[in-house]
């Protein structure tokens, strides 16, 4: 024992001397205090701008939108950050929780293209805040369902007192959860198709590769009504780009947020499929290692984009100043930035989700980030419902309006629901296991998670 301890420590020694990053350590109190008001301002943003009544929350603000689905599932989890922080009740928790299930486990489904708000127990992407309606033609989306889940079964684990209201919590998200026919989505066995249209069928895309969609396989695979085979866990894994880029070797996906989403709600420290077994590492450290890259790359800064640095990095999908060339460089709105053997995109835009999504996995690098972009920028890139959702530096320009000139880069004006979840649930994930701990109990979660063949860590 004592010679394989030796061994042990001197192969963590050399691994430290060839630049493998550290282990993330205690918080400072700064650090603390910047946490503390960041998540008050982020948990805002689903409180202040969600419909009361039915619970939808916008897909950004303060640009009027539509609902996003998914930033409903990160709204949910919010509001019980927020009632564990002291933002909120419990009760007022409870109560804006208790409306929005009601509204999915009520809202009319059909296969018909207008006056309803899913179909075979999934939900469109996008639906009208008021009528709860799907909004135009929007795919039935089984992605941005398993965000929603995430939240609501979230939500099922934490209501847990033996009052009417939290007793009926439980019992709608069984509900919606046990509608959802997840077999009914398997186009192209064994496969779950990305969407579907009533106009057209299914999406031909199906998921594949590595991103967000771990979460939506577990949640398939641990269906008590319409579950997938176990089959599909290994022909998803098979088809994952392991690589090495910018000194990391891992499972590969360009936009940070594929490496985010699904950790958000589950914890895989410790915990290893098959896959997983094979590389001797976990999902958590593949994200670590991905954050890594992706930063590795920003301070390389092929594109030699103004600002971009050892704390000023970061890209993921988010907006972004407009489609369009200027100085003889391509510029995009809305995109999925991101870095990585699979692919570039990067246009010189930084979103703070990017690296406020990966805080838990490495704060050492993430938070300095934070703290460096809110006090660089100030008021132009942090507002009222904490960091905006991106910016551009390199993107200069003049505008007849007021609000549309800048000789310093482009802000963006909007903050967006499924960026702003990933940073509140991750600082508390970094800060107290909370959701991580809260998902543990669930279930539904472990069933999924044991059927893809995870084992060791907390499920053993």
């Amino acid at each position: 024992m004592k010679h394989l301890l030796t061994i042990l420590f001197l192969f963590s020694s050399v691994l430290t001397l060839f630049g493998q990053p550290k282990q993330p350590g205690r918080l400072s109190k700064a650090d603390e205090v910047f946490l503390d008001s960041l998540q008050r301002d982020t948990f805002r943003f689903f409180w202040d701008t969600a419909n009361p009544e039915n619970g939808l929350v916008p897909d950004r603000a303060p640009t009027r939108s539509f609902c996003s689905i998914a930033s409903v599932g990160f709204g949910l989890t919010s509001y019980l950050i927020g009632a564990e922080r002291g933002y909120i009740t419990r009760q007022q928790a409870a109560d804006r929780t208790v409306r929005t299930l009601r509204f999915f486990a009520k809202a009319p489904q059909s296969d018909t293209a207008t006056g309803v708000a899913g179909y075979k127990g999934f939900f469109y992407h996008f639906l009208d805040m008021k009528t709860g309606e799907r909004f135009k033609q929007v795919e039935l989306s089984t992605i941005d369902t398993a965000l929603l889940l995430g939240g609501i079964l979230s939500a099922q684990s934490y209501f847990d007192h033996n009052t009417p209201v939290e007793k009926e919590i439980r019992q709608l998200a069984e509900q919606i959860y046990g509608r959802a026919d997840w077999a009914w989505f398997q186009a192209s066995r064994p496969f779950v198709s990305m969407g579907w249209h009533p106009e057209k069928g299914f999406i031909k895309s199906n998921w594949t590769g590595y991103n967000e969609g771990m979460l939506l396989y577990i949640l398939a695979l641990a269906s008590p009504t319409h579950p997938v085979g176990s089959d599909v866990w290994a022909a998803w894994t098979k088809s994952y780009p392991w690589a090495d880029f910018y000194g990391q070797k891992h499972v590969n996906f360009d936009p940070l947020f594929g490496h985010q989403y699904s950790h958000c709600w589950i914890d895989f420290r410790g915990i290893r499929d098959d896959y997983m077994r094979g590389k001797g590492i976990d999902y958590f450290e593949n994200s670590r290692r991905a954050t890594y890259a992706n930063r590795a790359y920003c301070l390389a800064n092929p594109g030699k984009w103004e600002d971009y640095s050892a704390t000023i990095w970061g890209l993921t999908a988010c907006d972004g100043p407009k489609d369009t060339t200027a100085n003889g460089r391509n510029f995009f709105s809305y995109r999925a930035r991101g870095a990585a053997s699979t692919g570039i995109v990067d246009d010189g835009t930084i979103a703070p989700t990017a690296a406020g999504g990966s805080m838990a996995f490495a704060p050492e690098i993430c938070i300095p980030a934070l703290r460096a972009m809110k006090a660089r920028y100030g008021s132009k890139l942090y507002g009222q419902y904490g960091f905006r959702d991106a910016f551009n530096p390199t993107y200069r320009y003049r505008s007849a309006f007021a609000n549309g000139s800048t000789q310093s880069g482009w802000f963006d004006m909007d903050y967006l629901g499924i960026d702003q979840g990933p940073i509140l649930i991750m600082a508390e994930n970094l800060r107290t296991g909370f959701v991580w701990n809260l998902m543990r109990k669930n279930p539904h979660i472990r069933r999924g998670l044991q059927k893809a063949g995870f084992t060791g860590g907390w499920l053993n």
